[in-house]
């Protein structure tokens, strides 16, 4: 079978991140998987997925030009004629459709978001039986995709979109005298909460009894200049160091994680930080809450510098803990989310997505 999968972008991070995995089960069944991207962004995605033996054509356009974007995407899809559109994230998927009914190609559809947009629940609820199969990537994103799009349970299925390597290198436990360092990963966008994560910032540089850190934020983003700003203003331990490309050398050189998101879906950076055997302070976003408890880190609501505040200040009084609880995090997500289990849904999905073609 010849697929053909649509993205929305190219982008560093997000859901062009797990696509080589992906795209490694359906290769393993003897499938061919062309890559089809509407927009480059910052083209950060196309590396990973060369050197993972994928083609990648990416269309020299922007993010909001649908009707050329369209137009591209059915030419392209006529060129490459596909058995099979796989589609991820709202444009790539409301495209696809379009393509889809107008070639007579059946469509699969990713969800990746616990929390779509009410203009965009609304579009696909309307487009929902052009896509064959619905897939969440996590169980919240099940949930959520199912309620909102009003889907029968023999329309969607859920594929964990993380596959937990166990050589996936680990954090050395913290010793007496080394300033903790919390860090965390992701686009500077608000939907990350980075502002929320100052301004908890802020308040424990107010608190007398606690010992040395530094907060470290990788990624790239709309956010930089007003982030950078807030943290030179009010003199704050945080360091903005840019993209990462490789979170396997960032994740273990930190102690503990911290994920401040408004709203998530699967959120790839927190699983990797818990594989990484760090304890992950994070909101209650998305699948977070179900993959965190006490053993291996804290909950706190979105939105609340008080509360994230406060939970990291707890962990930090309590350093010595840090160790033990990112060996409880690791644990966690190998048990959960293990490769086996990654390649095997994946292959019981892609058999059942076989016989819809």
């Amino acid at each position: 079978m010849k697929i053909v999968y649509v993205i929305n972008s190219v982008e560093g991070g997000g859901a062009a991140l797990p696509v080589p995995a992906i795209a490694s089960v359906m290769r393993a069944r003897g499938h061919e998987v062309t890559i089809l991207a509407l927009t480059r962004r910052d083209g950060r995605a196309i590396r990973p997925m060369i050197e993972a033996g994928l083609t990648v054509h990416v269309r020299e356009g922007g993010r909001k030009d649908h009707p050329a974007a369209l137009a591209w995407l059915d030419r392209v899809i006529g060129e490459q004629k596909p058995d099979l559109i796989w589609t991820s994230l709202t444009r790539a998927t409301l495209l696809g459709q379009l393509v889809g009914l107008r070639r007579r190609l059946p469509v699969v559809s990713w969800q990746h978001s616990a929390r779509l947009k009410p203009v965009n629940a609304r579009l696909l609820r309307l487009t929902r039986c052009l896509t064959k199969l619905w897939i969440a990537d996590s169980d919240c994103v099940l949930s959520e995709t199912r309620r909102k799009l009003r889907l029968p349970e023999n329309r969607i299925a859920c594929w964990p979109i993380f596959r937990a390597d166990p050589t996936f290198p680990v954090a050395p436990p913290w010793e007496p005298g080394q300033i903790i360092r919390i860090g965390t990963l992701g686009r500077l966008h608000p939907v990350k909460g980075y502002d929320v994560l100052c301004r908890a910032v802020s308040l424990l540089t107010k608190m007398k009894d606690l010992p040395p850190f530094e907060v470290v934020i990788a990624g790239e983003g709309e956010e930089r200049d007003r982030l950078a700003e807030r943290i030179a203003r009010d003199a704050l331990p945080v360091s903005l160091i840019g993209y990462c490309s490789d979170p396997a050398t960032f994740l273990p050189g930190l102690s503990l994680y911290v994920q401040p998101s408004h709203w998530e879906g699967f959120c790839l950076a927190a699983h990797e930080a818990m594989l990484a055997r760090l304890p992950v302070i994070a909101s209650a976003a998305g699948e977070l809450p179900r993959t965190i408890d006490e053993s291996c880190g804290r909950i706190v609501p979105p939105g609340d510098p008080e509360a994230l505040a406060l939970a990291l200040a707890d962990r930090l009084r309590q350093p010595g803990t840090l160790a033990a609880m990112g060996s409880h995090a690791r644990a966690r997500v190998l048990a959960r989310f293990a490769a086996e289990s990654f390649d095997r849904c994946g292959d019981a999905l892609m058999a059942r997505v076989e016989r819809l073609v």
